[in-house]
């Protein structure tokens, strides 16, 4: 009588998934030091001291909810009319509300603005 061998139980290699996870650490390692670092003796700007101010051709919504271009009080329509209608930039202030912010984005598009580009501060902390 002939005897079958005993069935082999397939072990799960893990070999596989170790080398998947070697070229992915080679990988980063090496994308992370394409960029060449800084110079040691380069003093970056600092900006911590500089005045702000809004830029020139930005329409200002004050805290009250009230709009000004330039310091002088106007309409989304009107600033539309004025200064044409294209892309449109709001300096909001932070205390302003967020629904009159949406109010007045809404009007500036109604009103032919092609798009309406809020500036805001940047925090680098």
């Amino acid at each position: 009588m002939i005897r079958q061998p005993p069935p082999r139980k397939k072990r799960d290699s893990t070999i596989p998934l170790i080398n998947v996870v070697f070229l992915m650490l080679v990988f980063f390692l090496i994308a992370g030091t394409v960029a060449p670092p800084l110079d040691p003796n380069l003093n970056l700007v600092q900006t911590g001291e500089l005045e702000g101010r809004e830029p020139p051709d930005a329409l200002v919504l004050h805290a009250d909810g009230r709009l000004s271009f330039r310091g002088q009080p106007i309409t989304p329509a009107r600033h539309i009319t004025t200064n044409g209608a294209g892309p449109s930039r709001i300096v909001p202030d932070r205390a302003v509300p967020a629904q009159r912010l949406m109010e007045v984005t809404s009007a500036l598009r109604r009103a032919g603005a092609t798009s309406v580009i809020l500036v805001t501060e940047r925090a680098l902390k």
